[in-house]
């Protein structure tokens, strides 16, 4: 091989190009993949790092070789993956005057770790593609595909801060494409980087939009209707989670989700026992069982308050606070659900439900009534939360979804799922008698047909 790379070289520079590039097939063809490795090294070490072959040469050579790659000219995975990187390796030095070799063949090296599920190192490889250069402007449409591509790969490591960093770049260039898989990925990306940053509510309605999508096969819009259902659960409680679990509840499919018990529970705001969150929890990611601090301040707190307790009084837990996203928002949802229940409760008596100290209780119930999540009020002298009357329903209900106010409405005494029948029921009555109104004026006549 040396002795054809020195003939080819000594060839005139119209010649060149054409010399070296006829024996591409030749090596390819080679049986021995370990000969086959060395000689196409040889042949781009040539090629590039000798000053007598030219830069022009240079690029045709490899273009071409490139193309041979591209093709599947290597049939073995492993030894196509050791070509393009020894072959990068080579081109290193060169990297600004070979520019457009290097980004095709970081293109096909991300390929085939994809493939070997090595979805950081695919990533690290994209990276490194040169998008911006003196050479070459990369058109926005393309960037935007790259960094989708970079951004899914990272997820698939869970590696959600560097993602974001790429998200950023790819929701600047959003605008430029009107390819429906581009958007659709982006639009993907973006529900995982919510959920990976545990901003729940808004994972959720990502989640459950993706799920109508009839471009996406079904399968995955299922997943997505249930990763939609565990990050509207995840979600902190109040008027704006009941709204996403009250679109989520009336959607026929969730019936078939092994999630749908959690899910009709929090949505009918029942209590909800130990053993139905662990049967949950056993469906949640690792990002979606995070460890949460308790800040100083509350710890504090909590200590404070529960020095007070009388001595006679039965034990209470020792926690201070919720350990993991998940027992947040179960105590959260407790906290608001005891609320549909009780007129009032003690820090002692909530604690007990929530799995708390006293003092951590009120702490939570405090936060909440802060944040309007929860209307109430604390009286620390007598140790009570008061809960108000007329809480979330209407604004998690939407008004019965748009049939307004109705007067005299029963107060069913459950939220949301009687509130709705009962606005049917009287909205039916009411067109009842209007026609009933209108026959007696002669404006309607009732016919009846024979059986």
């Amino acid at each position: 091989m040396d002795k054809k790379l020195a003939q080819a070289a000594s060839l005139g520079q119209k010649d060149k190009g054409p010399a070296f590039i006829a024996l591409i097939p030749d090596i390819l063809a080679y049986p021995d993949p370990t000969k086959l490795a060395a000689d196409l090294h040889l042949l781009v070490d040539t090629v590039v790092n000798q000053d007598s072959v030219g830069l022009v040469v240079g690029r045709q050579v490899l273009s071409e070789l490139v193309k041979y790659l591209g093709e599947g000219s290597i049939k073995d995975s492993d030894l196509r993956k050791r070509v393009v990187e020894e072959t990068l390796a080579t081109i290193q030095p060169r990297i600004v005057s070979y520019e457009e070799q290097v980004n095709a063949l970081r293109f096909q090296l991300a390929d085939l770790l994809e493939a070997e599920e090595e979805w950081s190192e695919a990533a690290r490889v994209l990276m490194g593609i040169s998008l911006d250069s003196g050479q070459r402007t990369t058109s926005d449409p393309d960037k935007l595909r790259i960094y989708v591509r970079i951004v899914r790969l990272l997820l698939e490591e869970e590696d959600s801060v560097q993602a974001e960093t790429y998200y950023n770049r790819a929701a600047l260039v959003m605008h430029s494409t009107t390819d429906k898989e581009t958007i659709l990925q982006f639009k993907l990306c973006q529900a995982r980087i919510s959920d990976y940053g545990r901003k729940f509510l808004e994972a959720a309605s990502r989640y459950h939009e993706l799920s109508y999508v009839g471009d996406i096969d079904e399968e995955e819009r299922t997943q997505m209707l249930l990763a939609a259902v565990t990050c509207a659960v995840l979600a902190p409680a109040g008027p704006n989670r009941s709204r996403v679990l009250a679109s989520l509840y009336r959607d026929e499919r969730t019936i078939d989700l092994p999630t749908y018990n959690i899910l009709s529970k929090m949505f009918l705001d029942h209590i909800l026992r130990s053993a139905e969150v662990k049967e949950f929890e056993k469906t949640l990611k690792p990002h979606q069982l995070a460890k949460i601090a308790i800040s100083s301040n509350d710890r504090l707190a909590s200590a404070a308050k529960d020095d007070s307790t009388g001595d006679n009084e039965p034990a209470t837990s020792t926690r201070t606070g919720p350990a993991t996203v998940l027992d947040r928002a179960v105590m959260e949802h407790n906290l608001l659900a005891s609320s549909k229940i009780y007129n009032n409760i003690t820090f002692r008596g909530l604690g007990s439900l929530l799995d708390l100290t006293p003092g951590a209780a009120e702490t939570m119930a405090r936060k909440m009534i802060e944040q309007g999540r929860l209307r109430g009020a604390i009286d620390q002298v007598d140790k009570l939360i008061w809960f108000e009357g007329n809480r979330e329903e209407d604004d998690a209900q939407g008004k019965a979804g748009g049939l307004g106010e109705v007067e005299d409405a029963e107060d069913t005494g459950a939220p949301f799922t009687k509130r709705w029948d009962t606005q049917i029921r009287l909205t039916a009555a009411n067109v009842e008698s209007i026609v009933q109104h209108l026959t007696e004026k002669g404006l309607v006549r009732l016919t009846s047909t024979a059986a």
